[in-house]
Formats: structure tokens, sequence, C-alpha cells
């Protein structure tokens, strides 16, 4: 994977507003000296214990002991990581990196909530490819060797994290027809 330019993760931490991103989910902030402070949203809090100080820099003093910038706000809030809170904040966080008296030029119309999701069946046919994938990689040595070229081959991360190799044998194990067929046509 390519890496992130240092220039677009300076401009996102120059950009983007701790302090929006806080209200974003709810806190809210009081002035205090410099400082601003509010309730941690990361843990169970009942007096300010966030402090977003006027660097752009967050912390918590509280029972989480977290802080950071921009990218660990986000990282934290949405449990992903360095490369995806980076690209959240790129694609789907752009009004957080308005200042805050910014003339909104992009439409503020919400995504649209899915109609529908993922059906148990749906979760049972994935359960089965996850196993039979997973299975596949036990018994394939050269997929094994690449794990471990990869620095990935460990008994117990393989196991924890139930990777799979897909050798393109799992249409041979397709239903021909019944209700979970449109499920298996999604993953194939």
């Amino acid at each position: 994977m390519a890496r992130i330019p240092d220039e677009v993760i300076g401009r996102l931490k120059r950009e983007v507003s701790v302090e929006r991103l806080a209200e974003a989910r709810g806190v809210k902030l009081k002035r205090h000296g410099e400082d601003l402070i509010g309730l941690c949203p990361f843990h169970e809090d009942h007096s300010p214990s966030l402090v977003i100080s006027p660097k752009n820099l967050w912390n918590c003093l509280g029972a989480c002991r977290r802080g950071g910038d921009v990218m660990e706000w986000v990282m934290r809030a949405e449990g992903v990581s360095f490369r995806h809170a980076v690209e959240l904040l790129r694609n789907e966080i752009p009004l957080a990196a308005r200042p805050a008296g910014a003339v909104l030029k992009t439409s503020t119309v919400p995504k649209l909530p899915l109609l529908f999701g993922p059906t148990a069946g749906d979760q049972a046919v994935l359960q089965i490819v996850v196993s039979y994938y997973h299975e596949t990689l036990k018994e394939t040595p050269q997929a094994q060797q690449y794990l471990i070229k990869r620095g990935l081959g460990s008994p117990e991360m393989v196991k924890q994290f139930r990777l799979g190799y897909s050798n393109r044998t799992l249409t041979f194990r397709v239903p021909e027809s019944g209700s979970s067929s449109r499920c298996w046509g999604a993953l194939i």
C-alpha cells in the first residue's frame, strides 16, 4: 500500500478542527482559559476531563487517559486504523475541515440510511465461506509460505483472525437452488 504523503497528514492536522469533531459527537465544550473542556465521549464521565488545546490537540485527564491529534480522535471514535482515519477525514468528514465561520458551499443532505441489512441467512453463508477459506489455507502449503514470507504466518494469528485462502474452488460447493442461493451469488 502506498504511503500517505506527509503533506496530506499535515493539511488534515491544520484544517480539521478537533473542536468540531468533538461537537459532532455531542460533546458540549466550555472555555477554560485558552483551552476548551468537556465530558470525554470515550468513557463514562461525570466531570469534564476532556481538554482541547489551541494547538488542535486533545487530551483526556480522566479514566481513558488518551489524547492526540485529529487522526487519533477519529481512530478512537470510529475504531479504525490510521490509514482509514485519514480516508474518513479526507472523504467523509469534509465539514469538520472547514473553519467555524466558513460559508458552506457543498450539500448538507445527509446520507440515506440502508433500506435493508444483511439477513441471518446472509450471515450464515458468510460464516460458511469464512470457514471454507480458513480450512483451504490450512491445507495449502503455498499459501502458508506466502503468509510466513509476509510476516503473517503465526498459527495463533491465522486462528484468531480466521485468515483464509481462495483457490477458486468455492464455486464447486455452491448449492444449485434454495433460499440461500441469493446469498451465495453475492459472495462469488
